[in-house]
């Protein structure tokens, strides 16, 4: 048995409503949403008797997205939103985009802001990371040439 691709990347979420917004301004599309609870949900993540809003956004090529959760049950316990990105753990997801600027015009209309600055890596790609709603984590590349 050999790996096929990356489904999606889990993010939880307070508002499900801000962050489909932002993924969809950013070229994601909302493919469904449920709400997700039942002993069986409860064994794969460990956490009994969970109630879950989730929402999934689909890259527009169909290949991979990002899986928005929201806990409704039971709380939730930490919040690392605002770590560093040199905290352990995952960091974010990054984007190829077309045009930076644009994305990142569109991008700050959801309370969208670049971390610290656009910078070039060679003559290869403009780079920069997003702090979007919850301060949700995301890294943009637009290449050059």
């Amino acid at each position: 048995m050999t790996l096929q691709r990356m489904d999606n990347v889990g993010i939880v979420v307070e508002s499900l409503d801000a962050a489909i917004a932002f993924f969809t301004e950013l070229g994601l599309e909302l493919e469904g949403r449920m709400t997700i609870d039942g002993e069986w949900s409860g064994r794969v993540t460990g956490l009994r008797g969970q109630r879950v809003e989730v929402a999934m956004m689909r890259m527009p090529d169909g290949h991979g997205g990002i899986e928005l959760s929201r806990f409704v049950t039971p709380p939730v316990t930490a919040d690392h939103r605002d770590a560093p990105v040199n905290a352990l753990g995952y960091l974010r997801v990054m984007f190829a985009v077309s045009d930076l600027d644009d994305t990142l015009a569109r991008l700050q209309k959801h309370g969208a802001h670049v971390v610290d600055e656009v910078v070039q890596f060679e003559n290869v790609y403009r780079l920069c990371y997003v702090r979007g709603p919850e301060s949700i984590l995301i890294g943009l590349a637009e290449r050059i040439g």
